[in-house]
Parts: structure tokens; C-alpha cells; sequence
């Protein structure tokens, strides 16, 4: 089951792996979109940085998304104004424009073939218009470009959009293909653990003066204690070779809205939501499907992937310092569904902070806010998804025996009195795996659509052998 991006046909130049132990000024863990922009800006500053990735760089999430560079994130302005008031709404707004500025700069100057498209964005709904014209309302009180229409290119109905103008859309490896000739980065080379301002890795271990943890989930609980205020979610995405596709990129503001866009030639259709660990019926894929033949008849699909977003308390990312009992450590996480506009403004925002010259809106993404009203809620929601999954361990009864799992199917079985993880290839072999999650022992779920074993607690995903996919987790299942 091959569900490789449109964006990964584009080879990036392979990295050695670490030899032995060095010592640094700057170490970023994790080499995605974030980690690499955030070298790359402390190399600008004249700070001498390197990367450590597990796998390839842009292995993770950078190569599943569906690459929009826009300060429009869905209904979120009213919200944000309402929880962090108009200050805070606009640092995030400045925040995000700062960022599409910066590439639109940085890919100008560099003469980077990445297919920038300048377009608008468009927040569209098919169910009414209140809510658009309140965030439309908003953005543009905090000085953004924006405007309610009832027209779009959209080849369905809508009720009508909020436009974002002079936003754009881009190919993010070709991009990074282009920034990171002049970086050190180490890959296959996994970090085990950090202890202080010296990093273990299955291949040596690093000291730096500043460690930023840039690797989607921070891995390491305390400080910090991100595992408590975020939770990671999934969505699928189609490439349609499809007669029609639009200039401008589009979101729904509906429960079941619709993303869409133009890329290379075919049309990027995502959507089809959910919590990781929550897929256990599977069939996610066939929802985005039977929603684009009824859209876009005569539409044929070409590619499918799916990518992963953490979800913070509040909707806004963690970009900051990553604990006040951690000098030296750094966080970039929580970027949401918006990883691109997000990675630029924590590779602004870090290199300032290191260099003693944050951004003036850095506040808005201190990790260290809690405010009450805006999070409790959601405190509450993660904190009853934890304690599930915990108790599920300890409660839950299997549901299949090992003789009834049916070829090309996994589940939880019991066998001689244990509980275990199983998954039988279409020709018979069985893979059998430890459950429980290595992050904190919460019991994992079978996801059919991508034969994963998830957790349903803080989204560390193991392929069906138990090797790890997605953090926090950092070891494979026993």
C-alpha cells in the first residue's frame, strides 16, 4: 500500500549520518520544513547550526502537505480576537504575513524553481454565510486583505467566501531542495534522548549551546509537558487528473469542507478528517473519493497520502522557549493544518530568540500562556482522551482470537492469556506486536486505511511490524 505524496517523486541529495560525537553551536532536531528553515536562518545569522533527522529530511509531514502559503487558517481570526484579544489576534496576523513575505523574498532572490503561484486564498462555506462575514469582519480589522464574495471558480455552489488576497502556493521540496545545499544535516540518525544541552543519537551523541526541538511532537515530557496540551489528527488527500482546476487555493469552513488546489497539473483534493487512533472502521479514504465523484465527475485518481497536524489547546502553535527549567532549549510545534507559514515564522522567531532579537509578535506563541477561557475546555477534552486510552489497557477485552483475524487484517488478539497486537498479511504471515505505546503505555488501535498501528492518546503512530512512524513515541513496538 503505497501512499507516497505527489510532492516525493522529487529526490532530495541524501546526508551522511552522524560518526561519532561533535560539538556545536546550534542543534535542531528534526528535518522538516521547520527544522531546516530554522538552520537555515541561524546560518544567515552567522550561528553554526546542524540537523539531526531519524529518517530523510522532508520524510514526515513537509511531504504530505498540501504546501499553501496563506495567513487564512480557517475560521480563526474572530476566535482569536475573542480568546486573546485584538493584540494577540494581531501578532498571529503579522506573524503569518511576515512568513508568506519571507518566502515570497527568499524564493525571488534565490531564483528558486518551486512553482510559487502568487493566488487568493478562499474560505468557502456551502451553509451559510454568518460565520465568514464575522471572520472577514476580523481580518480585516487587524489589517489583512480580506473580503466576503459570493463568486468563486469552484464548480459547486457555495454560499459564499472569505478571499484573502496576494497569498500563493508552492512545491516544498523543490524549495528545500534549493536551501539546503549549504546546511549540515545528519540523517538516519535517530535521537534517543536529551540530557541537558548534550543529545543522544543512535550514532554519538551532540553538545550544542542551543537544542531546538523542531520534530513535530516534542519527545520529551517533562519539561515541558506538551503531551498534556496537544492532540495530533489526520486527513487524506487526493491527486485528480480532473478538467477542472482552479488558479486559487480553496478551504471549507464546513464540518466537511473540502481543501483544494492546483499541483502539478492535477487537482489536490483533501479532506476526510480524524483524531489518530480513532479510525478503527477505516473507509477514509473512500468518503474523500465518493465526495470528488460527486463533485468532479469524471475525475480519476492518480495519488493518495495522508498527512498528520498537532492540535494545540488554543489552535495557535508552541514557537518559543520549550521550558523555563531547560536553558537552551527551544520548540517549534503545534502548527495546526498551516506547517507552512508556521515553519517560517518559528525560523524567524527562533533565530531572533537565540541571536537576543525576537520578532515583536513572538508573545502570541510564548509555549508558556495558559489562559483559562481559551484552553480549559480543551484541557478537559485531552485529558479524558489519555485517561481512555489508559484504561483501555487495562479494561478492554480483545475482540478476535488469533484464528478468526481474517488475511490482510489487523487487531488486538489474545494469545496464551496475553494481549497482542496482530497483523496477517494477505498470504498468511502474521506480524505480532507489544500494544501498548512506548510513549506513556496507552493501548494502540489497528488503522486499516494505512495498516498502522495508532495511538490514540498523543498520535505516535508504528507501522504493522512495530517500527515507529510518528512521534513522540521514540522506539519501535516490541
Amino acid at each position: 500500500m503505497n501512499h507516497a505524496s505527489i510532492w516525493q517523486q522529487t529526490k532530495l541529495p541524501e546526508h551522511p549520518s552522524l560518526t561519532g560525537n561533535l560539538h556545536t553551536e546550534a542543534a535542531v532536531i528534526g528535518g522538516g520544513m521547520a527544522g531546516l528553515l530554522t538552520a537555515w536562518a541561524l546560518q544567515q545569522r552567522g550561528i553554526r547550526a546542524i540537523v539531526l533527522e531519524a529518517s530523510r529530511i522532508a520524510s514526515g509531514q513537509t511531504g504530505r502537505t498540501t504546501a499553501k502559503l496563506t495567513s487564512q487558517h480557517g475560521l480563526i481570526y474572530a476566535r482569536l480576537t475573542d480568546q486573546l484579544g485584538r493584540s494577540g489576534a494581531a501578532q498571529y496576523a503579522r506573524a503569518n504575513e511576515e512568513a508568506l513575505s519571507a518566502f515570497a523574498r527568499l524564493i525571488r532572490d534565490k531564483h528558486i524553481d518551486c512553482g510559487f503561484t502568487p493566488c487568493d486564498a478562499c474560505l468557502y462555506s456551502t451553509n451559510g454565510t454568518d460565520e465568514l462575514l464575522r471572520e472577514t469582519d476580523a481580518a480585516r480589522s487587524l489589517g489583512l486583505d480580506a473580503a466576503f464574495v459570493l463568486d468563486t471558480e469552484l464548480p459547486f455552489p457555495v454560499s459564499g467566501a472569505v478571499r484573502f488576497r496576494n497569498q500563493a502556493r508552492f512545491h516544498p521540496l523543490k524549495f528545500l531542495r534549493a536551501i539546503t545545499g549549504s546546511l549540515t544535516i545528519y540523517e538516519h540518525t535517530r535521537v534517543l534522548s536529551v540530557d541537558g544541552l548534550r543529545i543522544h543519537t543512535d550514532h554519538g551523541d551532540v553538545t550544542a549551546e542551543h537544542v531546538i526541538f523542531a520534530c513535530h511532537y516534542p519527545f520529551v515530557n517533562v519539561p515541558g509537558l506538551y503531551f498534556m496540551r496537544m492532540h495530533q489528527e489526520r486527513s487524506c488527500v487526493l491527486a485528480l487528473q480532473n478538467p477542472w482546476k482552479p488558479h486559487h487555493i480553496y478551504l471549507g469552513a464546513d464540518a466537511d469542507g473540502l481543501s483544494l488546489r492546483e499541483a502539478e497539473g492535477l487537482l489536490l483534493l483533501g479532506g476526510s478528517g480524524y483524531r489518530t487512533g480513532e479510525n478503527e472502521s477505516g473507509g477514509r479514504y473512500n468518503l474523500l473519493r465518493r465526495q470528488a465523484s460527486a463533485l468532479l465527475p469524471g475525475c480519476r485518481e492518480v495519488a493518495c497520502w495522508s498527512a498528520q497536524d498537532c492540535i494545540t489547546l488554543d489552535g495557535v502553535p508552541y514557537i518559543g522557549q520549550y521550558s523555563p527549567r531547560a536553558p537552551g532549549w527551544y520548540v517549534a510545534t503545534g502548527f495546526a493544518k498551516w506547517g507552512m507559514t508556521s515553519s517560517m515564522a518559528s525560523a524567524i522567531l527562533l533565530s531572533g530568540m537565540i541571536c537576543g532579537q525576537p520578532p515583536e509578535w513572538a508573545a502570541v506563541f510564548s509555549p508558556q500562556r495558559f489562559k483559562l477561557s481559551a484552553s480549559a475546555r480543551s484541557l478537559a477534552d485531552e485529558t479524558g482522551h489519555a485517561l481512555r486510552g489508559l484504561s483501555r489497557e487495562v479494561f478492554s477485552l480483545p475482540r478476535e482470537t488469533m484464528d478468526a483475524l481474517p488475511p490482510g487484517h489487523g487487531g488486538i488478539v489474545e494469545l496464551d492469556g496475553h494481549k497482542l497486537g496482530v497483523y496477517r498479511e494477505p498470504e498468511g504471515c502474521c506480524h505480532i506486536v507489544d500494544p501498548r505505546c512506548p510513549h506513556l503505555g496507552c493501548q494502540l488501535t489497528w488503522n486499516p486505511d494505512e495498516r498502522t498501528w495508532d495511538c490514540p492518546c498523543h498520535g505516535s503512530r508504528f507501522r504493522y511490524d512495530g517500527s515507529v512512524l510518528d512521534g513522540p513515541a521514540q522506539s519501535s513496538l516490541l
